[in-house]
């Protein structure tokens, strides 16, 4: 049976004064906190629930944990250990699985790469962008291409 990738929801949670104490998944002991964390159908210490490798707290770091291997990570180490790397379409350099990419059609760039490949623009979230024979245009470049081709990319 092969192991499937699993991401889970982090639920802080306050304790209330007349209630039994909860037992740490962490270390087995018992809440007495303030607020306590609820995952993987488990309760833990704030302290407790930490990254297998960078030891970061996940209550802090975000609301969601991943598991593979037996290993409680955050998302950062999760891509870091399994996610899929890929090349830059503009560049051709790795691009680690945790960063940041933009994205058009099948391509995937680096953010910084991510630009006009006639005039070097680069793109802000929002901007207007055309595609060409796989390259990416800015508005004016492709506006002349038009003009002097008759070229029709698609527009994104």
């Amino acid at each position: 049976m092969q192991e499937r990738d699993q991401s889970f929801g982090i639920q802080m949670l306050s304790v209330q004064p007349d209630t039994k104490p909860k037992g740490c998944a962490g270390c087995n002991r018992k809440i007495k906190d303030r607020y306590l964390l609820k995952a993987l159908d488990k309760y833990w210490h704030e302290d407790c629930l930490k990254c297998a490798c960078c030891d970061c707290r996940l209550g802090e770091v975000g609301s969601t944990l991943y598991t593979k291997a037996n290993l409680i990570l955050c998302r950062r180490d999760y891509l870091r250990l399994f996610g899929v790397t890929g090349n830059c379409a503009a560049c051709s350099k790795l691009i680690p699985a945790f960063e940041m990419v933009m994205r058009a059609k099948d391509n995937v760039y680096h953010l910084d790469c991510f630009a006009c490949q006639l005039c070097n623009q680069r793109f802000c979230v929002g901007d207007k962008f055309f595609l060409k024979n796989n390259m990416i245009l800015c508005q004016t470049d492709y506006e002349e291409g038009v003009m002097k081709d008759g070229f029709t990319p698609q527009v994104r």
